[in-house]
């Protein structure tokens, strides 16, 4: 038996909620193109992404740690599917489309330059004055621009559902770029939810990956109210972590902050009456979040790893090396243009020069910049 669209569309009709967004009643794609006999719009929408050159390249793109410092430690890609599976359970249990949250959950991330946050910093210093850069906007310019798969438009052609997901995603630490949707609407429960996913999931895995490497310690984090939560639950107390201890200690954080998220966001959709998609878009603030203790616990968190974590001495080396590498690339092609591949030469003349370098980069992997570092600037080199 083959379970057609409309039967999965149905299927979605009848299990979720008011506020949920239907993929039958999708806004559609901005170029034509038929839709499938055996997939919803934003399951295709989903495979798109997969399949997508910018999806790979997240394998070998830095979360923290740069790819070579351990095969253990997450990478963008990682983080990425973590954020996914996270966004999924939520989904599933508020009653909103799994798929649609999934895909923006696996898109949000495309657009992120070689070194994580260490090369967009970069790469936005070294555009100023020719619109900065933010992986976010870049994410959503990757998928409506940059990929090129089809033979009649350039970008993935992605569901307008989509895209505005993907256009509105924005944690503590990243601004959405300017798209053409309406900044004065929130983002549907599909979009927060990939929002919270992704804080949710970095604060758990940097946390992990910090005790894995040795750059924080137990000792250290007995400040944090979280940590204390942890400790009691688990009913441990000591001065150093196993490895299926550090498992236990990361799954019930997980746990703990999904369970509230949950519960808070419940809360605020019985409090504001939220009936319908419109709804959720026409509040003042997210629906989806954490409760005002959960809040201020997270924000101790967060602050404990970027004073421990984010600037220890190890991390800092390797974000001014990355900075390096990344600015004498940066240099280097607006210096001598004809070095860039001739797919984007042939972009300079529509976009100008800084934005067509700043693409390029962007679309390195870490490994395939050191390469290219060295082939420019390593006399032993071949290029």
């Amino acid at each position: 038996m083959i379970v057609t669209r409309k039967q999965l569309e149905e299927h979605e009709t009848q299990i979720l909620a008011p506020y949920a967004l239907l993929s039958k009643d999708s806004k559609g794609r901005f170029h034509h193109d038929h839709e499938p006999e055996y997939r919803t719009a934003f399951q295709r929408d989903r495979d798109r992404i997969i399949h997508a050159e910018a999806f790979r390249k997240l394998e070998y793109k830095t979360q923290v740690f740069v790819n070579d410092a351990g095969d253990y430690y997450r990478t963008r890609l990682t983080h990425t599917l973590e954020v996914a599976q996270i966004g999924r359970t939520l989904a599933r249990a508020l009653g909103v489309n799994e798929d649609l949250t999934e895909t923006i959950c696996l898109a949000h991330d495309l657009g992120h330059p070689p070194f994580g946050h260490a090369g967009e910093d970069v790469l936005n210093k070294l555009m100023v004055d020719d619109g900065g850069f933010n992986h976010n906007h870049q994410s959503y310019r990757v998928v409506t621009e940059i990929e090129r798969r089809y033979p009649l438009w350039s970008g993935l052609n992605l569901t307008v559902e989509t895209l505005e997901g993907i256009a509105k995603h924005e944690t503590e630490y990243d601004a959405s770029g300017t798209t053409s949707f309406d900044p004065d609407t929130r983002g549907s429960v599909e979009a927060q939810i990939a929002d919270v996913a992704d804080e949710l999931a970095y604060n758990a895995h940097d946390l992990d990956d910090g005790l894995k490497s040795g750059l924080i310690t137990t000792e250290q984090l007995n400040e944090l109210e979280i940590w204390q939560i942890l400790c009691d639950r688990l009913k441990w107390s000591g001065y150093s972590l196993s490895e299926v201890q550090r498992h236990q200690f990361i799954r019930e954080l997980v746990g703990i902050l999904v369970g509230d998220v949950l519960k808070t966001t419940t809360q605020h959709i019985t409090d504001k009456n939220i009936q319908s998609v419109d709804d959720v878009i026409q509040q003042s603030e997210n629906i989806v979040g954490y409760s005002e203790d959960q809040k201020m616990q997270n924000r101790a968190l967060k602050d404990f790893l970027y004073q421990n974590m984010y600037y220890h001495y190890r991390i800092v080396r390797m974000k001014q090396r990355a900075e390096h590498y990344i600015a004498r690339l940066f240099e280097s092609y607006l210096h001598e243009p004809r070095q860039l591949p001739n797919e984007f030469q042939s972009q300079i003349d529509k976009i100008g020069i800084h934005r067509v370098v700043a693409d390029y980069i962007a679309s390195m992997t870490d490994r395939s910049a050191l390469l290219e570092y060295r082939q420019l600037f390593d006399p032993m080199m071949r290029p």
